[in-house]
């Protein structure tokens, strides 16, 4: 008998073997259906996938034979890894100087062997999709050929785990990294909000104090460090609700009562004498997340007051359901947007320039956590609006 030598590149190979974490795993049905269909094609009473280790052939499919995996230096898949054909043939083992006293041979009576190598995109042989036989005999050109493109396929499987095991860790990153950047936006803005609060107190006790006193150059400061802090705390503040809209998506769905809802939202702008908030619902109750369709809601609302200069301003909301899913509509009688304003709309800190009603720009996150919200609830958003006319926020949710 002769021993498989191992290739040139039998450490590179080993670990292209171990990256795709098959070794020692449990049997799958993806490839037992192959090398039971190898084996009718074939007429061979044993098919294996076979991936070659350091010192084992492991059968992450055996059809056949009851083991899972067998010494490397008897092998015959470790003889067909150094072919550099695209099939290994042994008609007669007993014939072959290689195997006619292999204990596979001499014990098992193995006489026939026919091994495509398992070839990764990196070019290495990882292994074979084999067939054996008992009797000395050839495959003919379709047997051939479908032994070659099934091992291609075993390897297509292979190659889909491995990428299933990137992505799955890929995940994982991102879930990290995810976390610590909720982590780090929520330090970073405590940390500046209590800084920012002192610098807001100490503006508002100068502003009083001074009444009358200052000059119009130092009141004209005072006044700008007061805008500047409030949109500083503004921006903070979206920050902190654009990260936390994850947390929102943890809470479960619950059935809501679509008016309690909405009474709920209209509270949050009573003092808003000159704005006007409708609500019209086809639907007695919902279930959804209340805590996220909450905050969307909000968002959208406090968007169509914020950037209205009309004396008497409107926003309408209008739920329907349709097949599967809750309809939202949200309409303003706003300022609008242009064409090309809604092509950026939804992207972090991406604003218009645009004043709102009080001479102030946006941060550009209240959109962008709108859609956040929206998208990880399996939902889509879309926008309609004319310059100087309105906008209506179309949104849907799918029901539960």
């Amino acid at each position: 008998m002769k021993k498989p030598d191992f290739p040139s590149n039998e450490a590179e190979r080993q670990r292209e073997v171990e990256k795709y974490q098959l070794l020692d795993t449990l049997p799958e049905e993806c490839y037992d259906c192959i090398t039971a269909m190898m084996a009718y094609i074939c007429n061979a009473p044993i098919s294996l996938v076979s991936i070659l280790d350091k010192d084992r052939n492991f059968l992450k499919s055996h059809h056949g034979v009851p083991f899972n995996e067998d010494p490397r230096d008897r092998s015959f898949c470790g003889h067909a890894i150094l072919d550099e054909h695209e099939i290994m043939v042994v008609a007669d083992a007993t014939k072959d100087e290689r195997f006619h006293d292999n204990p596979l041979v001499s014990e098992m009576g193995v006489r026939f062997y026919a091994g495509a190598p398992l070839l990764n995109p990196e070019g290495y042989r990882l292994g074979t999709l084999c067939v054996f036989d008992t009797e000395a005999k050839e495959l003919n050109e379709v047997q051939t050929q479908a032994l070659v493109n099934m091992a291609k396929q075993v390897m297509m499987l292979m190659e889909c785990h491995y990428k299933n095991i990137k992505l799955k860790e890929a995940q994982e990153d991102l879930k990290i990294r995810n976390e610590e950047l909720e982590k780090f936006a929520a330090i970073v803005s405590h940390d500046l909000k209590s800084p920012l609060g002192n610098i807001t107190g100490l503006t508002e006790v100068l502003s009083v104090s001074l009444d009358g006193k200052m000059n119009p150059e130092i009141s004209g400061i005072i006044e700008l460090m007061q805008e500047s802090t409030n949109a500083l705390s503004s921006y903070i503040n979206g920050i902190l609700n654009y990260y936390k809209s994850d947390v929102l998506l943890r809470n479960n769905h619950q059935l809501t009562e679509t008016q309690n809802l909405f009474k709920e939202l209209k509270g949050f702008f009573s003092l808003e004498s000159d704005l006007k908030v409708e609500i019209e619902s086809e639907l007695k109750d919902i279930e959804i997340n209340r805590g996220a369709i909450t905050q969307i809601l909000l968002n959208l609302i406090t968007n169509g007051s914020k950037y209205n200069s009309k004396k008497d301003r409107w926003v309408k909301i209008r739920l329907k359901e349709e097949n599967d899913v809750y309809k939202f509509e949200v309409e303003d009688n706003g300022d609008g947007i242009s064409a090309d304003d809604l092509k950026k709309i939804f992207e972090l800190f991406e604003t218009n320039q645009k004043l709102d009603r009080h001479g102030k720009t946006g941060t550009g996150i209240g959109l962008a956590t709108v859609k956040r919200l929206i998208q990880n609830l399996r939902g889509d958003i879309w926008i309609e609006s004319k310059p100087d006319t309105g906008t209506k926020v179309h949104f849907t949710l799918p029901k539960v």
